[in-house]
């Protein structure tokens, strides 16, 4: 059985690569809307986002929209690998707890 994702397996993480996922490829999400989904702090929000950027499973976008800043986090080829594997692993533990093994 694979191993799960350890950088994608911590709770705020894995929100944040769901959302992502859930948009077509290329698609983003504004830092604020990435906020309200996961219910997490600026702070808190910004150090996940950097962990995955570090691991290449995230883009960020920083741009100024009229005088405000807008940042645009959006999910790499790699990260949405990553992702689905991640989700491959759970699928492979829920069915193996499943089958009486």
């Amino acid at each position: 059985m694979a191993e799960l994702d350890d950088i994608i397996h911590q709770p705020l993480r894995l929100k944040i690569m769901a959302a992502l996922n859930a948009l077509p490829a290329g698609a983003g999400l504004e830092f604020s809307r990435l906020k309200k989904l996961t219910g997490a702090t600026d702070g808190n929000l910004g150090a996940h986002i950097e962990t995955l950027s570090k691991a290449g499973y995230v883009g960020v976008d920083k741009a100024f929209v009229g005088k405000r800043p807008q940042t645009t986090v959006t999910a790499t080829a790699v990260g949405r690998g990553a992702f689905a594997r991640h989700v491959a692993t759970l699928q492979e533990i829920i069915a193996a707890s499943g089958s009486g093994d």
